[in-house]
């Protein structure tokens, strides 16, 4: 999947998510999307900033992702916050419905891309962060920053 990614554009990075969650696994999905909404995309008219998955009927849908409208579409605009459906084959669905029936998993959109002329999506299995974990993260965070600073032979401010 990570090699799909990369031939691809990226559309929108969930940034939020990688700070809230632990990352178990990743699923990549297609998304049932209108005309006017992939020209939205292709603008960068979009917004995973506290969106999730979940399963409705045996279908994956992707709750509060907000698709701008586009400005030329007139009539034809959707929602901008509608759910969109995602195209998973149904052994994975159900395999995802056990998976987040575990205690505190969730399904997290993690980042939008095209992959040729197809919209995908990365979906992450969750664990959501404690506020000490959240801490911890940043400080490991800042000491490799630290680190590779006085490697180059910066200066050091601890």
């Amino acid at each position: 999947m990570a090699g799909k990614e990369k031939n691809g554009k990226i559309i929108a990075l969930n940034r939020k998510a990688r700070h809230d969650y632990f990352v178990e696994d990743t699923y990549e999905a297609g998304i049932a999307l209108y005309g006017t909404e992939v020209k939205s995309l292709r603008a960068g008219g979009v917004n995973l900033k506290d969106s999730f998955c979940q399963v409705k009927n045996g279908e994956l849908f992707a709750v509060g992702v907000h698709i701008s409208p586009y400005e030329q579409g007139n009539i034809f605009n959707r929602e901008p916050l509608r759910d969109k459906k995602l195209l998973m084959h149904k052994r994975e669905i159900l395999k995802l419905l056990g998976l987040t029936a575990r205690d505190g998993y969730s399904l997290i959109p993690l980042s939008l891309y095209f992959s040729g002329s197809h919209v995908k999506m990365e979906i992450g299995l969750c664990k959501g962060k404690k506020l000490y974990d959240k801490r911890e993260s940043a400080a490991q965070r800042d000491a490799a920053r630290s680190m590779e600073r006085y490697a180059k032979g910066g200066r050091s401010d601890d």
